[in-house]
């Protein structure tokens, strides 16, 4: 994936910084706006890792820090809950203007709350995403329990929370006692996804029972078993993400072809592919034909295993062709052919050990393919179908060599 920082400015003027993530090749088919916990940042990991997955299927993600919190300006003691919908609002029409207006929200605890609040202002919005949010926004002043005498009394107080300190003032407290979500998740009018662990102690998860029951169909329910708050294994984190990416994947889908946009043609050049690796590790992102895939290394070397291996995927690239070979011939002779199951291996040899080869280098590789054809076919249709995958395109480019030009990207 691709990160790019941005700033807009915010409800109350300020600058907020903001991290827009876009899919390799850096083409959205949509975007959604992602709104983090209270007092997070836009550069959680969890949030990172659940951008990442959204961008896999080509949704671009804009996230941002709220007033007076990470890179963002202002003062965070002069923001309460309704000004967090406010910015959220401010994010959505610089989207619109400089982008493309949000076609999903995502919103992580208090950040949760406040996307079903902004819901309602902004149209362009198809689903919304929940993930540990509270039932109420005032479900946040148990984590300032120390300091209520104090707001009452001076109207202000320091408070630390997640081991920063933060000064809050008391109309924070009083927005939060104002809002009241009940209404507004059953006036939601969209497609709701509620994320939420059974084992959550900062957020109960009776607060997603509220907001489910609250909600119209079409509704879902995720259970983040085992998952603290902030998803601080990314285990959990990375679960969630390719979760929220298939969800959200539809409803974009149902939504272009409401607008009678054909999905097919974001794929873009069938002979397309773009690929992008980090600043550390294997882990390859791959865009090919609109299709997101993953490459990676061995543990053994290295890598995570998180993908196949470029060697894998040359394979694959074989077997693919192979069987579709395969099936087409057979169905163009009306040959039963029921299925056919392609192997393949790769590996180096020496040359002199091959005895077709000549004038080649010391070494070279060799690929090894199985064809196993299942049916009531006869002998020479077995033959002949043999015959017919050495014709498949692949095999055909890999057996005469290809040109390889390579240039520098200005």
């Amino acid at each position: 994936m691709s990160a790019r920082k941005l700033t807009f400015e915010g409800a109350d003027g300020n600058r907020l910084a903001a991290r827009l993530e876009l899919p390799v090749g850096e083409e959205p088919v949509a975007y959604a706006l992602f709104a983090h916990c209270f007092t997070c940042s836009k550069d959680l990991t969890a949030a990172i890792n659940v951008s990442r997955a959204l961008a896999s299927q080509r949704i671009g993600v804009f996230s941002f820090d709220f007033t007076g919190l990470g890179e963002s300006a202002g003062d965070f003691a002069d923001t309460n809950f309704s000004s967090n919908v406010d910015d959220l609002l401010a994010a959505a029409r610089f989207m619109e203007r400089e982008l493309e207006a949000p076609r999903l929200l995502v919103g992580h605890s208090l950040g949760g709350a406040a996307v079903l609040m902004a819901a309602a202002g902004i149209d362009s919005v198809k689903a919304v995403t929940t993930i540990g949010a509270p039932a109420e926004p005032s479900h946040v002043n148990h984590l300032l329990t120390g300091a209520l005498q104090e707001l009452e009394e001076r109207g202000e107080a320091e408070v630390r929370i997640a081991g920063r300190s933060f000064r809050i003032r008391k109309q924070f407290l009083e927005d939060l006692e104002a809002t009241r979500m009940e209404q507004a998740v059953a006036d939601l009018g969209r497609a709701l996804l509620v994320f939420h662990s059974p084992v959550d102690r900062i957020v109960g998860v009776e607060n997603a029972a509220r907001i489910f029951g609250w909600a119209k169909h079409p509704k879902s329910f995720v259970s983040l078993d085992r998952a603290d708050h902030l998803l601080t294994n990314e285990a959990d984190s990375l679960y969630l993400g390719s979760v929220l990416a298939a969800w959200a994947s539809k409803y974009i889908r149902l939504a272009a072809e409401e607008e009678g946009v054909d999905p097919r043609t974001w794929a873009g050049a069938e002979d397309r592919v773009a690929v992008r690796i980090g600043s550390s590790g294997f882990r390859t992102d791959i865009m090919a034909g609109g299709h997101a895939l993953l490459a990676d290394e061995p543990e053994s070397v290295g890598g995570t295993d998180a993908g196949p291996t470029p060697y894998d995927l040359l394979g694959a690239s074989l077997g693919a062709c192979t069987a579709m070979v395969l099936r087409l011939y057979a169905d163009r002779k009306g040959w039963p052919l029921e299925e056919a199951y392609v192997r393949l291996e790769h590996g180096r040899v020496h040359a002199e050990d091959d005895r077709n080869c000549e004038d080649r280098p010391a070494r070279m590789d060799r690929i090894t393919r199985e064809i196993r054809l299942d049916g009531p076919l006869e002998e020479e249709q077995r033959a002949r179908l043999l015959e017919i995958a050495d014709r498949c395109p692949v095999h055909r480019t890999l057996e005469a060599g290809v040109k390889l030009e390579t240039r520098l990207a200005e």
